[in-house]
């Protein structure tokens, strides 16, 4: 089994990832495989300010199990700009994300 791993503290909130899988995907206006959320901006105790952006996969996706099956990436990986997105084997992922502040894995049912 795969899994998606995203590191949230370094995503820059660009939407590649939304746009590169509504294209794959062919989904119409308001369907998405993946959704940048929000979170934020709030000012913490300290003064400073917290805004992240939160890429969340949805039901529609299916990890691009066909791009997967050919060896090759899924499409919100392949064009994340920030490099903040992982795929492969969830042993792998859940390796990774315990060296991360912010992340999140997601398992991926083809």
């Amino acid at each position: 089994m795969n899994a998606l791993l995203i590191n949230y503290e370094f995503c820059s909130g660009c939407h590649a990832c939304e746009v590169a899988c509504k294209v794959e995907n062919d989904l119409p206006v308001g369907q998405f495989g993946i959704k940048i959320l929000q979170d934020g901006p709030r000012e913490l105790e300290n003064g400073k300010w917290e805004y992240n952006h939160l890429p969340m996969p949805t039901s529609l996706c299916d990890g691009c199990a066909k791009r997967v099956e050919e060896g090759r990436l899924p499409k919100c990986v392949h064009h994340c700009q920030a490099g903040v997105m992982n795929f492969g084997p969830v042993e792998e992922m859940a390796n990774i994300a315990a060296t991360m502040k912010k992340c999140a894995l997601f398992t991926i049912e083809a």
